[in-house]
């Protein structure tokens, strides 16, 4: 009976407790999570707690416990407009198109993450058939964001679309270029698969506000290195990133082990169709399609003639400002490594 007794007044206890928490104080946010903090900016402000995922709502005549689960980090789609020329295409101030004109491109990326477009995208216009010549797409790119404190590590990295006169945009062949990361600041490094890759020399403060980012003025450079790019002469002078890596290990090589000659050659000689008559494969024989050989990206891999993708290789080596040896007169065996950091990541 006494033990009745005394589980009684406890009772009474506890409910006395709860009748004054009820009335004699406000109840504040209470949550039971691992961690949790607020956010907020000039017009919103967010408390979140990292906990379980939502199970649904508890509550009497006084008190609502939400039970779930809260997002502490607001991720927007970080946007940039990237512009490069690539030199091989380049005419003037816009790039050739010849292998999307020749149906050469292929609509799922050459790059790691095998994004597609739909063949639309390489209509004339674009997907709509009626845009710009301006904006018809050259190739393929690959786009990374590396981190501000070691600019060999890549943040964020996709595939691109490059238009001919520049512009890096998503692949259905129109908007801007998009990144899953964090608003904050980047090292930006553009590759293509047979042109030297590049990096901006400083970091760029990027979000969801678009940010272009020009490689091509040479009235304000950003490229870091030492002639990472190709200047071009003619009425429009431009920065653009040198072709020929047609072995694509970041060298521009004209003669020597490793040249990117051999490609050509390998290319254009490998041919299955390269055959006169059923005889042997000849030397001056266009290899047709979609080759890192294609210097030019004209869709024709040639090894002699006037359309020879080796007087490109030649010339970059030979025209390069860094090709001297002692001041003197540049060298066939001269190799140039593109200016990019790497670190293996």
């Amino acid at each position: 009976m006494k033990t009745l007794t005394k589980q009684i007044k406890s009772i009474i206890i506890v409910l006395c407790a709860l009748v004054f928490l009820a009335h004699g104080q406000s109840i504040e946010r209470q949550v039971i999570a691992s961690s949790g903090n607020t956010i907020s900016n000039s017009t919103v402000q967010l408390d979140f707690t990292l906990g379980e995922m939502i199970v649904g709502d508890v509550s009497n005549s006084n008190v609502m416990l939400n039970q779930g689960f809260h997002q502490g980090t607001i991720q927007v789609a970080i946007t940039i407009n990237p512009i490069v020329y690539l030199k091989g295409p380049l005419s003037g101030s816009l790039m050739n198109d010849d292998l999307r004109v020749k149906n050469y491109l292929p609509t799922t990326s050459p790059y790691s993450d095998n994004l597609t477009c739909n063949s639309s995208v390489f209509n004339t216009g674009g997907t709509s058939g009626s845009g710009l010549d301006n904006d018809n797409i050259v190739d393929w790119m690959w786009v990374e964001l590396r981190d501000a404190n070691n600019n060999t590590t890549a943040i964020s990295r996709r595939s691109g679309l490059l238009q001919r006169d520049g512009d890096i945009v998503d692949i259905d062949g129109v908007s801007d270029l998009t990144f899953n990361a964090p608003s904050g600041d980047y090292f930006i490094v553009i590759k293509h698969r047979n042109h030297l890759g590049v990096m901006t020399e400083n970091t760029v403060s990027l979000s969801e506000v678009l940010t272009i980012v020009d490689f091509t003025d040479v009235n304000t450079p950003i490229t870091f290195g030492t002639n990472a790019q190709a200047i071009t002469v003619g009425t429009n002078n431009v920065f653009a990133m040198w072709s020929g890596d047609t072995s694509q290990d970041g060298k521009l090589n004209y003669l020597g082990a490793n040249s990117d000659v051999s490609p050509v050659r390998s290319q254009v000689f490998g041919d299955p169709d390269n055959s006169v008559f059923g005889g042997p494969p000849v030397a001056n024989y266009l290899s047709k399609g979609y080759f890192a050989s294609d210097v030019n990206m004209d869709g024709f891999t040639a090894y002699l003639g006037v359309l020879s993708d080796v007087l490109d290789i030649r010339n970059n080596i030979f025209s390069h400002p860094s090709n001297s040896v002692f001041g003197g007169p540049p060298v066939a065996t001269y190799i140039f490594t593109q200016q990019l950091p790497e670190g293996g990541n």
